[in-house]
């Protein structure tokens, strides 16, 4: 509403608007004269006079009773206590024992009170709690040995999707892999590795009897980049956060059912012998299971790495099977370069290279150089190779060239160099 000098217009009168005229009041009682004698004049700050400071004294310390400083050892531990009555904490516990160590408890106990400066868990904690658990009550079902380190991978892969948002589930991955001796990439987001994740997963789950989550749109014996590329083809829109709830749901899944069948279903006969199919190669299920574990622990790490967060490697005992399995393949990985003219013609029968694989995990293993079959021998040594665990993983999954991967080459040169890229051959998308 406007006032009564209309729209536009302003009161002179009005003390509220800034733009009209003061009006004159010199005629009242008091005047200007006295109302700006009731105005105090602005002081002038001591700093601005050139006078010295006053010297301030410094507090008394304070002087407390023994029981009164004892009462106070929590609130000083919590940093609760006032700059004084912590000073005279602190000068107590320099002459008490007994406080001292009373406070020392109280410290310690406070932090565990605090989180942690991080969120990665360490890759054992969940391995120690279910050895802690399965120790004061064994599973009615346990999960079979080499089954485990799928489990522990998968879980921790699921743990780390579990915050995700859109646009985390749609960053782009790099997947990377060796063909021959070149570095192939397929580029997809962070829900179509889960998706990828899936459908090799599924090459497993329909040989224990399960729902292939490729459906019928993918034939028979394709193998997992051939799978891959039909599912995400079939799929009526790219994938996304929804892709996490049948990988998950398939894992445990799998597990389940392993598990049903039994440790010692690894034995001849056995379901840990049942073949699983990978197209142009076939692994028995207890090491399928193995390549599974290694597989989902590599490809986190490429989720982690599109995201910008730490993840850690797996925890000694299974990046040992992972590096294990790695290791009983090479001999077959060898054999097929050498039929495809990428590796050099055999030699003596019975040669052999030393793999040493340093680190948590890591060992030596014998790798026999001249037949898919045969038996390495430290007599028949010819070449000694040695290489950081992880390292040996990231070259086994085509993540890292073979001419960076050895920290220390001995022996035939030849020899080094074929198992090195017979090492990268290992890996697929």
């Amino acid at each position: 509403m406007s006032g009564a000098g209309g729209p536009g217009r302003h009161d002179p009168y009005d003390p509220y608007d800034p733009f009209g005229d003061e009006p004159d009041r010199s005629g009242e009682t008091g005047g200007t004269a006295d109302a700006a004698a009731r105005i105090p004049t602005p002081r002038s700050s001591v700093e601005d006079t050139g006078v010295p400071l006053p010297d301030v004294p410094a507090p008394a310390p304070l002087v407390l009773e023994h029981r009164v400083l004892k009462s106070l050892l929590g609130a000083w531990a919590l940093a609760a206590c006032s700059p004084e009555e912590a000073v005279a904490v602190e000068d107590h516990l320099g002459e008490c024992g007994t406080c001292a160590e009373e406070a020392l408890r109280l410290r310690d106990a406070v932090g565990l009170l605090h989180a942690e400066e991080t969120l990665d868990l360490d890759p054992m904690l969940r391995a120690r709690v279910l050895e802690g658990c399965l120790t004061r009550r064994p599973a009615r079902i346990p999960v079979p040995s080499w089954t485990v380190p799928y489990d522990a991978e998968t879980a921790r892969l699921d743990a780390l999707l579990q915050d995700f948002g859109d646009p985390e589930w749609h960053a782009p991955v790099r997947l990377r892999w060796y063909e021959g001796d070149e570095q192939v990439s397929r580029k997809t987001t962070v829900a179509g590795v889960i998706a990828h994740l899936t459908c090799v997963d599924g090459l497993v789950a329909r040989s224990l009897g399960l729902d292939d989550p490729a459906g019928p749109a993918v034939r028979d014996g394709l193998g997992p980049l051939e799978r891959t590329e039909a599912y995400w083809k079939a799929s009526y829109f790219p994938p996304t956060r929804a892709a996490r709830p049948p990988w998950r749901d398939q894992t445990h899944a799998v597990i389940r059912t392993v598990s049903f069948a039994g440790e010692d279903a690894a034995g001849a006969g056995g379901t840990g012998q049942l073949p699983i199919s990978y197209g142009d190669f076939t692994l028995p299920l207890r090491d399928a299971m193995i390549d599974r574990a290694f597989e989902c622990w590599v490809h986190a790490g490429d989720i982690a790495d599109a995201v910008d967060y730490p993840y850690a490697a797996p925890s000694p005992r299974h990046l040992n099977r992972m590096i294990d399995l790695a290791a009983r393949m090479l001999p077959g990985s060898l054999d097929q370069r050498r039929r495809s003219g990428l590796a050099a013609p055999s030699g003596a029968p019975g040669r052999s290279l030393r793999l040493e694989v340093e680190g948590a995990g890591g060992g030596e293993w014998l790798i026999a150089l001249d037949s898919p079959t045969g038996v390495g021998s430290a007599e028949r040594e010819v070449a000694h190779v040695a290489l950081d665990g992880v390292e040996f993983c990231r070259l086994a999954a085509g993540h890292v060239s073979p001419e960076e991967a050895a920290a220390g080459q001995l022996g035939d040169r030849d020899a080094i160099r074929d198992v090195l890229r017979a090492t990268a051959s290992l890996s697929r998308m």
